[in-house]
């Protein structure tokens, strides 16, 4: 029988990605389906050498030669891993050596360096042919240090008060002084607050993106972000907005709920999942509480982005180094939680090979395609895994075990049952789980390595190797499984079907 169980697992990393679950389509819910791969659009991919100007690879605060035509051509890399989401940082004009987009120029012109606003354009017409959606960085609190409109007269009121920000419990100041030293707009000045909502909707009637990831969100009044929220959306009734409020506080990041922002960055998860996953031995009980508390806060906890590390702070890789760990192994443990548990995955470029880095600009190295394909076969298994299981999706979670760095949990959707398993130990763990707590009369087949645990003694053994996971299937206990065994017959063309069409994609690029 465990036989099957690898063959079964062997037939969905195969047939996932031609044939969607037609559960998952019936049960379609926006956003809440999306997996994101976010990206520095500097630091992603080299289309153009003719846009690179005075990019310089050596020096870690400078551009680096990413652009939209680079991105463009690495669709199919993405849309492959099993993604269905891009969001980009910044690409307005920045002044300086913002290759990181947020010292803005020029709100309403593409970044020279990135390429043309036509260039764009194609970018997003090409994810949207796959059916990639697009998330756009979007800043409304500051400028670039010298932006035009500090010179400009009748632009005075359009900034606040110079003064920085000394006391960041006080919302006064995180709202009109200067973040690190950024023009502060005033979104209360007439002129100032039509202009960054006119340029909102602007942006998206010009290029057709499908929502913004919203910056600074706590450094600006909530009463602008609703009149925001109400206006794009007026342009596109399901944009999608998800914003940064910078917080290890759920009660606080959940007030911005009200403004009629969709979703947030999830940082008390990420606080919690990086600390926990990036050393041995730790249990991932925690981030259940985590997810407990987010049903309690929230009105819609389901869309709340999760992430291991992004832009802001150190690679994950980096805190496995740290903690002198293998950061494969790391990661291996990390993205099975990121994507089987609750709310939207968000995965940072790289993460699919490793990459590391230490603070920022560190944390934003040039992405390396050549790269070990092991890492990148787990995030597209667990990605087909999720596309084809609602209950991970819009599922109930429900804490089964938590003992000494073993940790198991089920996902309920209707009749749909889940059940994962991760041994965050360096040593072989197991755990019993009682029958009441899942069905009598049933087995578990596992996804990930094709094992299957059957009911004895009214419960269920799962036995794991060290640093290991496992997704189970919970199912009615199969016979001779014929239709498996006769689904075998169209591997063989099935799997050279898939290897011709890798072929012509690489060739097209």
């Amino acid at each position: 029988m465990k036989n099957h169980g690898l063959l079964l697992s062997i037939l969905l990393f195969l047939f996932v990605p031609y044939i969607p679950a037609a559960a998952a389509e019936e049960e379609s819910s926006g956003w809440q389906d999306e997996r994101i791969y976010f990206l520095m659009v500097d630091r992603f991919a080299n289309g153009d050498p003719k846009n690179d100007l005075d990019a310089d690879r050596a020096n870690p605060s400078a551009y680096h030669g990413g652009d939209f035509k680079g991105i463009t051509k690495k669709l199919d890399y993405i849309k492959d891993m099993g993604f269905t989401a891009i969001w980009l940082t910044p690409v307005f004009a920045n002044e300086g050596q913002g290759y990181h987009g947020y010292w803005i120029s020029d709100f309403r012109k593409t970044e020279e360096h990135f390429g043309t606003l036509e260039e764009f354009k194609n970018l997003v017409k090409e994810a949207h042919k796959r059916d990639i959606k697009v998330l756009l960085d979007f800043v409304v609190n500051h400028t670039g240090y010298q932006h035009e409109w500090l010179n400009d007269p009748e632009k005075k009121d359009w900034f606040h008060e110079k003064k920085d920000i000394t006391n960041w419990e006080n919302q006064d100041e995180l709202e009109n002084n200067w973040l690190y030293g950024l023009p502060d707009l005033n979104q209360d000045h007439p002129e100032a607050r039509k202009y960054l909502l006119d340029t909102a909707k602007w942006w998206i009637n010009e290029t057709d993106i499908d929502g913004y990831r919203l910056d600074t969100v706590r450094h600006v009044p909530k009463d602008f972000w609703s009149e925001f929220a109400k206006e794009v959306k007026s342009v596109k009734k399901d944009f999608f907005l998800i914003g940064e409020v910078w917080s290890e506080d759920p009660a606080y990041l959940a007030e911005y709920e009200s403004t009629g922002i969709d979703s947030f960055v999830d940082y008390p998860f990420y606080e919690e999942a990086s600390e926990i996953f990036s050393k041995s031995g730790k249990s991932a009980g925690p981030l259940m509480d985590v997810w407990n508390r987010n049903e309690h806060y929230y009105e819609s906890p389901y869309l709340l982005g999760t992430f291991l590390d992004n832009h802001d702070n150190i690679r994950f890789t980096r805190k496995a180094l740290l903690n002198q760990e293998a950061p494969g192994i790391r990661w291996k443990l990390g993205l099975t939680y990121l994507l089987t548990a609750p709310g939207i995955p968000i995965v940072y470029y790289g993460s699919e090979i490793a990459l590391d880095g230490a603070e920022d600009p560190d944390n934003r190295r040039m992405m390396e395609f050549r790269a070990d394909k092991e890492l990148i076969t787990y995030v597209t298994k667990l990605n087909r895994i999720r596309d084809h299981e609602t209950a991970l999706v819009k599922g109930k979670m429900e804490k089964l075990y938590d003992q000494n760095g073993m940790t198991v949990f089920k996902r309920t959707y209707k009749d749909e049952t889940v059940v994962v398993a991760i041994n965050n130990t360096d040593q072989t763990a197991g755990a019993t789980i009682p029958s009441g707590d899942l069905q009598t009369g049933r087995e578990l087949r596992g996804y990930l390595n094709g094992g299957l645990v059957k009911e004895e003694n009214n419960s269920y053994e799962l036995v794991l190797d060290r640093e290991t996971a496992e997704i189970y299937k919970l199912e009615e206990v199969s016979g001779p499984h014929w239709g498996l065994i006769g689904a075998t017959v169209s591997v063989p063309a099935l799997f050279l079907g898939f290897l011709f069409s890798a072929g012509k994609r690489r060739k097209r690029i």
